[in-house]
């Protein structure tokens, strides 16, 4: 209903202010087209990799290693395939909420805690192959570290404050 609103005020300020708002859509789209051509390569090879990662079982590896440390630190490992794919890939990220949903309920301190993970985490690489691919940036200095840190912080955050709202 909000983006009904938005919209319907967006078409009545376009018609106060006299705007053909189909030739105002016509043209952003039209400058927009380049864009789409330095960026769909970009999101063809992240996808294609993303999909390698998990395909060959590296995803299954790094979950098996991690499995135990994160264990110990209080992290169920049923959280650890969206803590691994979550930085890399969102669709990856929401299947691995489904398949914690699917086993464990939407409801469960697990499923909970998963919600809030992918919530208050963002697609790291994706982004940056994204933004920084389409403008042609090749050096990223600082952001990488800081954004790793970031998710780092988020997850632990997203997991401490769970266990405190939906129990240990």
């Amino acid at each position: 209903m909000p983006v009904a609103v938005l919209i319907l005020a967006l078409l009545l300020y376009a018609a106060i202010r006299r705007v053909n708002v189909f030739e105002a859509f016509r043209a952003g789209a039209a400058r927009a087209l380049p864009l789409m051509k330095t960026i769909l390569p970009t999101l063809a090879v992240f996808s294609a990799a993303t999909s390698l990662f998990r395909a060959s079982g590296a995803a299954d590896a790094l979950h098996a290693l991690l499995a135990p440390v994160l264990n110990a630190l209080g992290v169920d490992p049923a959280l650890v395939p969206l803590l691994l794919v979550r930085p890399f890939s969102g669709s990856a990220a929401v299947g691995a909420l489904t398949d914690v949903f699917t086993r464990y309920g939407p409801d469960s301190r697990v499923g909970l805690t998963a919600s809030v993970l992918l919530g208050s985490s963002e697609t790291i690489f994706y982004t940056l192959a994204l933004y920084f691919g389409s403008v042609g940036i090749r050096r990223t200095r600082f952001t990488v570290p800081v954004a790793l840190f970031a998710m780092l912080t988020s997850a632990a955050c997203g997991i401490l404050f769970s266990n405190l709202f939906f129990g240990a």
